[in-house]
């Protein structure tokens, strides 16, 4: 057994929630890849390429995530676990709302490969709100966002806006 973990996410933007739950795993497991996914479901502020470059640079940022890698993934996130060895998915639980999409989505990887488990953290009380589509909405309407991301993904956000025309504050 591997003592090998993934945090995924899309990560549009990676938040001070996600943040949490990252460097928890790393306090329990030896190696934690986080993985950027691609969701066809959603409409991100940032494409694939710049979510794993900014997610890059707000890991790296953190003294304490030293030895953490970021990866992005195209395609099912068991066959990434199988490839890097990692026998467990690391995700966030916020709230009630969370449970049955993430019930959904352990039920099919345990379908598609059952030697991989899914383990939920609950976040601190602090996160239990917080989501990058909240961040993004507040930002988008001029509101401060400092308590919820890094400087580097407001600086990120300030630019991405600023780039498509829109001024912000």
């Amino acid at each position: 057994m591997s003592d090998i973990a993934i945090v995924p996410g899309t990560f549009d933007p990676i938040t001070n929630g996600h943040m949490d739950i990252i460097k928890r795993a790393k306090k329990i497991f030896g190696k934690v890849i986080v993985a950027v996914a691609i969701n066809s479901g959603k409409n991100p502020m940032f494409n694939f390429h710049e979510r794993v470059a900014l997610t890059k640079d707000v890991i790296a940022s953190e003294e304490e995530l030293a030895g953490v890698d970021v990866e992005g993934v195209q395609g099912l996130l068991v066959d990434f676990a199988r490839k890097k060895d990692a026998n467990v998915i690391i995700r966030g639980l916020r709230a009630v709302s969370d449970f049955e999409y993430e019930l959904q989505m352990a039920f099919m990887n345990r379908r598609l490969d059952s030697g991989i488990e899914m383990i939920y953290m609950m976040p601190y009380i602090k996160y239990s709100f917080l989501s990058s589509s909240i961040v993004k909405d507040v930002f988008l309407n001029g509101g401060n966002v400092e308590q919820f991301v890094s400087e580097i993904v407001i600086k990120r956000m300030r630019e991405k806006i600023f780039n498509k025309g829109v001024l912000v504050k």
